[in-house]
């Protein structure tokens, strides 16, 4: 019925009984059987509340578009070697615009008994569609800021086999299951916030689901060696984490599943950090917040950011000819990027590790420094950063540093 089936061998991820990128004999050996993936989270979101207000960035917003606009950007980035991306039941936070407090995007009834059919519809659509071309899907089923409509842990269990014999009983051989989007940022119920409890709902996601690969992640850093041990697949993410930090939450990840495979399907705009994944061995995830998490999210791959993660990742893969000049490019200065007169900028690079710093000036007046990927003016972490009042006499510009000691002006 199914054309793409996932399975793992050790460390490393099959699909139809092959090796991941094993199909190409461009691919080095040592990044076969990795799982590239992207957090496309917000893939069969909605917002009960007031879904209007995602009318922005010059586009309306509707659920069942939304969803039917990622399914035409599959083809291409699988083009660029991407083969998973996690979609979440109740979504993720819009972290610049929106506070996720107000947003009801839970599908789930109070007891957990029951799901919104137009999700389900929406997430069969987009599981069909990857199927189609030979992606795989993680389907995270709780969110922080949402699973506080949860009645307790009774329904937060009912809710979480609802799901799994749905994704039974559709019998997909594409899907994965993460429990809970960073569980440990989970207070309201300790059956998802404590690791004894994540172990127990891993162990019931797995039955319930007739034995599909599970697990569960935690914020960026952090690791625990009892959901580690319970899950299937040991699900990280990068956020915050320095290539040095993520090394070592790899080798403390390695320590505590010395023999499972490891997807960080977290992390950032950071492709210095996909290096070191691809390195170690682990499967890496791209994370964009301003492109794919504010919706509604253009899901092609854009100018920028996108267009970069996707070429290093081809080149890294040997699908493409990898280039020998950097490239760069000011992000936030599109028109379409303003929110409620503000702007998020930063510098994009094909090759950031190759940069020394950046700064960033207005009117040729300066204004901030930026030392760490992915060099975002008003660095927080390598997933956030402060925006800018727009004005419509500003005239930004950057100035790259780069460690040879040349120099790029751009804007």
């Amino acid at each position: 019925m199914y054309q793409t089936k996932v399975t793992v061998q050790g460390t490393q991820f099959l699909i139809n009984g092959s090796l991941i990128y094993s199909e190409d004999q461009r691919t080095p050996e040592k990044y076969r059987g990795l799982l590239m993936n992207a957090r496309f989270i917000q893939g069969i979101f909605d917002d009960k509340e007031d879904v209007s207000r995602f009318n922005r960035f010059g586009r309306m917003f509707d659920p069942s578009q939304n969803t039917t606009n990622l399914i035409e950007a599959l083809p291409s980035w699988y083009e660029k070697g991407l083969r998973a991306f996690t979609v979440g039941l109740q979504g993720g936070g819009p972290c610049f615009t929106t506070d996720n407090a107000t947003i009801k995007n839970n599908p789930f009834s109070e007891d957990g008994l029951t799901i919104d059919e137009a999700y389900l519809k929406r997430l069969h659509q987009l599981i069909l569609a990857a199927d189609a071309i030979g992606m795989v899907v993680i389907v995270s089923v709780f969110y922080p800021g949402q699973v506080r409509a949860m009645k307790n842990a009774a329904s937060i269990v009912n809710a979480l086999k609802t799901v799994c014999y749905v994704l039974k009983e559709k019998a997909y051989t594409n899907v994965m299951i993460e429990v809970c989007n960073e569980f440990n940022l989970v207070k309201e119920h300790a059956i998802i916030g404590e690791a004894e409890g994540m172990s127990t709902l891993i162990h019931i996601a797995k039955e319930a689901s007739g034995g599909m690969l599970v697990g569960s992640s935690g914020t960026g850093g952090v690791v625990n060696q009892e959901v580690c041990e319970a899950s299937d697949v040991v699900l990280i993410h990068g956020n915050g984490l320095s290539r040095q930090g993520f090394y070592r939450l790899i080798k403390q990840t390695k320590g505590y599943a010395p023999n499972k495979p490891i997807v960080c399907n977290e992390d950032s705009q950071a492709i210095g950090n996909m290096i070191v994944a691809m390195k170690e061995g682990v499967s890496w995830g791209y994370y964009n917040n301003m492109t794919k998490q504010e919706p509604p999210a253009d899901w092609s791959i854009t100018r920028g950011e996108d267009e970069f993660f996707a070429e290093r990742l081809a080149a890294e893969l040997g699908l493409v000819h990898k280039e020998e000049h950097n490239k760069f490019y000011l992000q936030g200065l599109e028109q379409d990027s303003i929110w409620h007169d503000q702007r998020w900028l930063r510098v994009a690079s094909l090759y950031p590790e190759t940069i020394d710093y950046v700064e960033f000036y207005n009117n040729g007046d300066y204004v901030d420094t930026c030392y760490v990927e992915p060099f975002s003016m008003h660095y927080k972490w390598n997933w956030m950063q402060g925006a800018v009042q727009v004005k419509h006499t500003d005239q930004w510009s950057a100035k790259v540093y780069l460690a040879n000691g040349e120099e790029k002006i751009l804007g």
